[in-house]
């Protein structure tokens, strides 16, 4: 059997392949859906009279609040419009508690330590942010309802050292998991050794279903209803954007959070700018128009992508059905799947199709410090290869998951 995967790994190496499913970017064709938005601002004047060519108007104009409430699930009054990326405003989050503290509480800056639970797998880039402000890192395992919560509430009421928790509460990335509401309600319940824990809710993937059937769609209920009815409105801040809505370089990012975190986060963002692109946020209006507009927009991305997730996991099951130690989500939306090699396999796998042209994310890139103790995960993103060279890279990663697991006599 390994004879056998050797010479179609050998084959396949001879065959020059340049494929890359490593980040969950956009195809050109998704791409392609929002070219109108660039030609739309015939008249640069938001509904309320503002020159959207000059300075001010530092939380968002009016329509675009209220564009982005509809993403966050939130009222336009409590929403601050941001830049192109929602990852800045997540960064500028912690930034700002860490050097100012929150509503009155202690400057992390000023702690002797200050850690940070982590779901696992989970995104990359948050742990990143946590990483660079030196904050210890908790892993928490993810399952079908969101993270481990008796982990979670035991964590955050047994230490006041522990300050907050990334969520990704739809379609989570990379597992495609949504948090059920049981989940929602006891993070917004739970017992907080930590006066200033906050959820950093990232609702990336809220409006990025696979299915038009709503039946096919999952919900999850609002963090910030909950928060509120549980006695706790400031514990959490939400984040949206439309970079996987529209044009990811060029989107529009927000935040929600309760009136008085968004009082004093508007007071510290205040002296940092005097207002964000109001061009840009009055392009999207014009463009996606509201609820509907949005809805009708992501049907036509969702008929792009539904036939490429459906086609890894029809590899999937075809070809690592049978092998002990492979499992993997089939999520409804969002923009990864994940998928668990049998234990000690995933670097090496990932080697084999580098090596075999398909570049894959990183092993351990789902987990803190990028160390996946058992060596098992690896972050599947099907959306930017054209659904032929996506049909090629998926036979590839599948030869070599066989390939890595028979090295280790795992596959007889």
């Amino acid at each position: 059997m390994n004879e056998e995967l050797l010479a179609a790994y050998e084959e396949t190496k001879s065959l020059g392949l340049k494929l890359n499913m490593a980040r969950g970017k956009p195809g050109s064709d998704q791409l392609e859906l929002s070219s109108e938005i660039l030609g739309v601002l015939e008249n640069p004047v938001a509904e309320d009279g503002t020159d959207c060519c000059n300075y001010g108007v530092l939380d968002g104009l009016p329509e675009a609040k209220r564009l982005m409430a509809i993403m966050l699930d939130d009222d336009p009054e409590n929403v601050f419009v941001g830049g192109n990326a929602s990852l800045t405003l997540m960064y500028d989050t912690i930034a700002r508690f860490h050097s100012f503290g929150s509503l009155g509480s202690t400057p992390w800056c000023t702690l002797e330590a200050v850690k940070w639970i982590c779901p696992v797998p989970g995104y990359d880039r948050h742990v990143a942010i946590t990483e660079a402000f030196g904050y210890e890192m908790i892993p928490v395992t993810m399952n079908e309802n969101g993270p481990d919560m008796d982990e979670v509430e035991r964590l955050a009421a047994s230490d006041a050292s522990v300050k907050g928790i990334w969520c990704v509460p739809k379609y989570s990335n990379p597992s495609g998991i949504t948090y059920s509401d049981e989940t929602v309600r006891r993070l917004a319940q739970m017992e907080c050794a930590a006066n200033d824990f906050r959820i950093v809710w990232d609702n990336a993937y809220c409006i990025h279903h696979l299915y038009d059937d709503p039946s096919q769609q999952d919900a999850v209920i609002d963090i910030a209803a909950a928060c509120k009815e549980a006695g706790n409105p400031n514990r959490y801040v939400k984040f949206a954007s439309t970079s996987k809505v529209t044009l990811p370089g060029a989107g529009v990012s927000a935040f929600a959070a309760s009136p008085e975190n968004m009082d004093e986060a508007r007071m510290r963002i205040g002296v940092q700018a005097i207002g964000h692109d109001k061009l840009n946020q009055l392009r999207h209006v014009r463009f996606l128009r509201d609820e509907k507009g949005l809805a009708a927009h992501m049907a036509k991305h969702a008929a792009i992508l539904r036939p490429k997730f459906e086609l890894v996991l029809s590899k999937l099951e075809e070809g690592l059905g049978h092998v002990e130690g492979c499992t993997w989500t089939a999520p409804r939306g969002g923009y990864f799947i994940s998928l668990d090699v049998p234990e000690g396999c995933a670097r090496r796998t990932v080697e084999l199709c580098k090596d075999a042209g398909v570049v894959l994310t990183g092993a351990g890139a789902t987990w803190p410090y990028g160390n996946d103790p058992k060596d098992s995960n690896i972050r599947i993103a099907p959306t930017l290869p054209p659904l032929g060279e996506l049909d090629q890279a998926m036979d590839v990663l599948v030869l070599c998951v066989k390939l890595a697991a028979a090295e280790k006599g795992l596959l007889a």
